[in-house]
């Protein structure tokens, strides 16, 4: 068990940049609460919880310390869904230097099955009497039917007889008892009670029973802490267990000269335990937590071994063993944006025009009701510092809070930079803005993910919703929907070649899109206004105009659009984007590539060698037609002699139709001998060959030779 001990706190070790520092310093933190009286030596003591520590990825630690005075065990209650976590995660400390943790023991949460099986009597199964009866045979019994039977257990047997009208088949069981008098069948439907004579197989009987009762107690299990040690002594145990995931809630204020930021953290004490002056600190972040099943016993599968003469040896299957600089902050808070809800918002803006003058009369008839977060008497009561990786708010003051029970506690209360704006994405609202701010975290602490309900002009103005916010990072935020304000989008493009190149014979065609997004922008309120714009970003496309961006998302581009008073204004993005078109000369005919020589966009000097290309091509298709006529040619004579011959034959040579035949078959010859060629000569088509060959080889030639750019 010590070395259990040790291995908990190990596991503490590793999370005690979190929990087990001291918190840092700060102008009000109030002293210790002081420890409980010590409990009598060797008594069992009770520990309140006196720390407490709620993550917001949904564990909390929880911490009990005092003061105990020679041997003593702490018992503390846990759910029995909690037990995996707490057995994960407990930690134990005794700080004197003279004593120890002696064993950390619980109730083993075997198989309800597997262990009633080590019983004498097993009742795993739920068997029925005769069953049960039967796997106790030799068992010593007392029977009563009426008068009492002694005897052992032979058997139980099952018989078969029919009653009844109509006749019925019912199954009945007689015990078969060995007694000082012989074997005697009882029928175990006359049997008004039995008892086993055997002692120690009734207490296994009850003990059983009493392990199906305890099964069934899934809500409260006890973990027995022992410490052995002399003298008083400071103690610790913590652990973690599931929690509820705090949350932020918080309220900006608009109206005055300086933005107010106002934080509230929400935290529940669903544990069984009253939190009676308990240091809380919340921490923020998403630490890696699981549950894994330490509290069930685990038994591994063992191979069962034959002798090798009974069976014989088996096959072994082995298994397979951003703008510029942007980080990744800002590209979230895009991502934010980007998943607002399309439509109106919620809420009331107070940009200007009809707006501003609602607000003033508003105001004028509800003066002293205006909200007004700045010196509204609520003051912070907690103090930030970083943990590690993670945010840690700890509560200066010591909290009271009762088990099932929640509240809300100030931890944030001060003035921050916030810029009001007007943020426009026709995805969201192709016609209206939405009111908006700046938000920049210039406090001292890090803000978690919250939302934040916005007042402006002394009353509410719309909910907005923020991500986690680092110290000095910045980020948007909207919440209700500028009616003073109205965009009207349009967007058009235009295509020109930019270059082309002829090399090797292929035509390289350069062509630029240029796309030209025009936003225009009327303000209908008396006050100028500031317009966020933000335009999709599209892979490939280079920004023409304006020359610089407010900042750069994953996703788009944010502009800063001033727009005056009453006034419209036109605000112009280009974007051009270059495609490319890629020709092969020897293989497009020549009517396509006159497309291409026509075309005046394409230098001159490019033309000028396309032009001798197409004059090469032009030879060459020539060739290729001669020589396609003359094989033709050849190809219709030999089929006309196929059909001379047989009809010869037929008719004969010396009849006038067979000397005509004769004639026309000599002229035939005459010419295949003319195409084909004789004694050694190239015919005509061999010539005409030559010519394709040649024609091909010229253009090839040229194209090869081409290294011309414009």
């Amino acid at each position: 068990m010590r070395r259990s001990a040790c291995f908990l706190s190990l596991i503490g070790l590793l999370i005690s940049p979190v929990w087990a520092q001291a918190p840092a310093p700060a102008p009000a933190a109030p002293p210790p609460p002081a420890s409980p009286a010590p409990a009598p030596a060797g008594q069992t003591i009770d520990l309140p919880v006196t720390r407490a520590v709620l993550f917001s990825s949904g564990v909390g630690y929880f911490e009990h310390s005092g003061t105990v005075d020679g041997n003593a065990t702490l018992r503390l209650m846990f759910k029995t869904s909690q037990i995996n976590d707490v057995l994960k995660s407990m930690v134990l400390m005794d700080l004197s230097g003279h004593g120890t943790v002696d064993s950390v023991t619980y109730g083993a949460n075997e198989p309800v099955s597997r262990a009633l099986k080590s019983f004498g009597v097993d009742i795993s199964a739920n068997p029925p009497l005769h069953d049960l009866l039967n796997q106790l045979r030799g068992t010593k019994v007392t029977v009563t039917v009426p008068n009492a039977i002694t005897g052992s257990i032979l058997n139980v047997e099952a018989h078969t007889r029919v009653v009844g009208t109509p006749p019925a088949e019912i199954k009945e069981y007689i015990l078969d008892l060995v007694t000082a008098a012989g074997i005697q069948p009882v029928p175990l439907d006359s049997i008004s009670s039995l008892t086993f004579d055997d002692a120690h197989l009734r207490q296994e009987l009850g003990q059983a029973l009493a392990l199906l009762t305890s099964a069934r107690d899934t809500e409260r299990k006890p973990v027995d802490i022992k410490f052995t040690g002399q003298g008083r002594r400071e103690v610790r145990v913590g652990y973690l267990v599931e929690t509820p995931v705090w949350k932020t809630s918080y309220r900006l204020d608009l109206s005055g000269k300086k933005p107010f930021l106002q934080g509230w953290a929400i935290v529940e004490n669903t544990s069984d335990n009253d939190w009676s002056h308990v240091t809380l600190s919340l921490v923020s972040g998403r630490p890696i937590s699981f549950i894994q099943d330490l509290y069930t016993p685990l038994y591994l599968p063992r191979p069962v071994v034959r002798p090798e003469y009974v069976t014989a040896l088996q096959p072994r299957l082995y298994e397979e063993g951003i703008p510029e600089g942007q980080n990744q902050l800002q590209k979230r808070a895009a991502r934010e944006m980007d998943a607002l809800p399309a439509g109106p918002a919620a809420g009331m803006g107070f940009g200007g025009g009809v707006g501003r003058r609602m607000e003033i009369a508003m105001k004028a008839a509800a003066a002293p009701a205006a909200v007004s977060l700045a010196d509204a008497g609520v003051t912070s009561v907690a103090y930030g510092q970083a943990a590690g990786e993670l945010f840690r708010f700890t509560i200066a003051n010591p909290v009271d809070l009762p088990r099932r029970r929640s509240a809300m506690l100030p931890i944030i209360n001060q003035a921050v930079n916030a810029e009001k704006v007007s943020i426009y994405n026709s995805r969201v609202n192709a016609r209206f803005p939405l009111n908006g701010a700046i938000l920049t975290n210039n406090t001292d602490l890090n803000l978690p993910a919250g939302p934040v309900t916005v007042y402006d002009g002394g009353m509410y103005a719309g909910d907005a919703q923020i991500d986690n916010l680092q110290r000095g990072d910045k980020r948007l935020l909207a919440y209700a929907e500028d009616l003073d304000v109205t965009v009207d989008p349009s967007l058009s493009s235009t295509s020109h070649i930019a270059s082309a190149s002829l090399i090797k014979g292929i035509l390289n065609i350069t062509r630029l899109i240029s796309y030209t997004q025009t936003y225009r922008i009327q303000n209908k309120a008396t006050a100028a206004k500031t317009l966020i714009v933000e335009y999709p970003f599209y892979p490939g496309r280079k920004l023409v105009e304006p020359a610089k961006y407010e900042e750069k998302t994953a996703s788009l581009y944010r502009f800063r659009v001033p727009v005056k008073a009453e006034s419209t204004t036109d605000f112009v993005i280009k974007e051009d984007q270059p495609t490319g078109e890629v020709v092969a000369l020897l293989d497009r005919p020549v009517d396509n590539l006159m497309i291409y020589f026509n075309n005046q966009a394409i230098p001159q000097k490019v033309r000028d060698a396309l032009a001798q290309a197409i004059q090469l091509k032009n030879a060459l298709t020539d060739a290729q037609r001669e020589l396609d006529q003359l094989t033709a040619e050849l190809a219709s004579i030999n089929s006309d002699q196929a059909r001379l011959r047989p009809n010869l034959q037929v008719v004969g040579r010396d009849s006038p139709l067979g000397k005509r035949y004769v004639e026309k078959l000599g002229q035939e010859e005459d010419r295949i001998e003319k195409l084909q060629g004789q004694n050694g000569q190239p015919g005509l088509i061999d010539q005409a060959r030559q010519k394709v060959h040649a024609a091909r080889a010229a253009l090839e030639d040229y194209l090869a030779k081409l290294n011309i750019t414009g």
